[in-house]
C-alpha cells in the first residue's frame, strides 16, 4: 500500500539545495509531486540539480542563485519564488556545514557570520513566508540542524554553539502557530555520506572510524534523510510539531 503524503502541487522552498542533503530533500519532495524551488550559490551545481529534478517532475522546479547570508538576496529569493509558483507552503531551511575548529580559531567577525548563516537566515526566511501560511491555515516549516545540537562533536564548536539556538526557535514558534494549521519541526542529520563528509575524511582519515561509534555501523544516505524530511512536511504528519528528530543511526547517546 502506497502512503500518500498529501503534498501534490504544494509549493516548497528548500534552502541550500544544489547538492548534499538539501538536494536529496528537494528530489524527494519533487517525487511526491511538490513544486520545488531550489537555491544555492553554485550556479553550475544548481543548474545540474534543476535538470535532474526536471526529469522527475517536468515544469515543477525552479533554481535561483542566492547567498542566504545576504538579506537582500533572501528577500529576492522569496519574491521570485512566489511570483513563479505562488505562496510558499513548505519551507525547509538548511545551510552548508560551518567550518571546523576550536574556540581560539574563530574571531568575533567569524561568530557574527556564523550567527547570520546558521540562525538569522532561517529566522528571516520563516518571517517572510509565515503570513501566507497563516492566511491559508496550512504550512510546514522544517529546519535542518545537526546531531551537534544534542551531543557536541569535537572540533565543531561553531555548529555546537550556534545551531542549538534553532531548537528554542522551533519549539517556541511551533506553539505560536499550531492553531493556524502550521507545524514546525527540526531534523538532526547524523554522519551521512555526502561530499562534505568525504571531504572531512580526506582531510582526516580518522573521521571514517566514527562508524564504530554508530550502532548501525555505517553512515546514513541522503535518501534516508530525505525520506524523514518528506514525511515531516507532509499532510500525514499534521499532528507532529515542535519536535527534533535525529536521523543518525542511533549515534546520539541521550534520549
Amino acid at each position: 500500500m502506497i502512503m500518500e503524503l498529501g503534498i501534490q502541487n504544494k509549493v516548497a522552498l528548500v534552502m541550500a539545495s544544489s547538492k548534499g542533503l538539501g538536494k536529496a530533500v528537494a528530489i524527494e519532495l519533487a517525487k511526491e509531486g511538490a513544486r520545488v524551488i531550489i537555491c544555492g550559490t553554485d550556479a553550475k551545481a544548481l543548474a545540474a540539480t534543476e535538470a535532474e529534478i526536471q526529469t522527475i517532475s517536468p515544469g515543477n522546479v525552479m533554481a535561483l542563485v542566492c547567498d542566504i547570508t545576504d538579506e537582500t538576496q533572501r528577500k529576492s529569493l522569496v519574491e521570485q519564488s512566489v511570483k513563479a509558483f505562488g505562496d510558499i507552503e513548505i519551507l525547509v531551511t538548511n545551510t552548508g556545514g560551518p567550518a571546523a575548529g576550536g574556540f581560539d580559531q574563530f574571531n568575533l567577525e567569524d561568530w557574527k557570520h556564523l550567527y547570520n548563516l546558521l540562525f538569522l537566515s532561517a529566522v528571516d526566511i520563516i518571517r517572510q513566508v509565515l503570513p501566507a501560511m497563516k492566511k491559508k491555515g496550512w504550512g510546514r516549516i522544517l529546519t535542518v540542524t545537526s546531531i551537534t545540537v544534542k551531543q557536541p562533536v569535537d572540533n565543531l564548536i561553531s555548529s555546537n554553539a550556534v545551531r542549538t539556538s534553532l531548537l528554542g526557535l522551533v519549539k517556541s514558534l511551533s506553539n505560536e502557530v499550531a492553531a493556524h494549521g502550521i507545524t514546525v519541526n527540526n531534523l538532526l542529520p547524523g554522519y551521512t555520506s555526502t561530499d562534505r563528509l568525504a571531504h572531512l575524511v580526506e582531510k582526516n582519515p580518522k573521521v571514517s572510524e566514527v562508524k564504530e561509534t554508530i550502532p548501525m555501523k555505517r553512515f546514513g544516505t541522503p535518501t534516508e534523510f530525505a525520506a524523514a524530511a518528506a514525511f515531516l512536511v507532509s499532510e500525514r504528519a499534521s499532528y507532529i510539531t515542535g519536535q527534533s528528530l535525529a536521523v543518525d543511526g542511533g549515534w546520539i547517546k541521550g534520549n
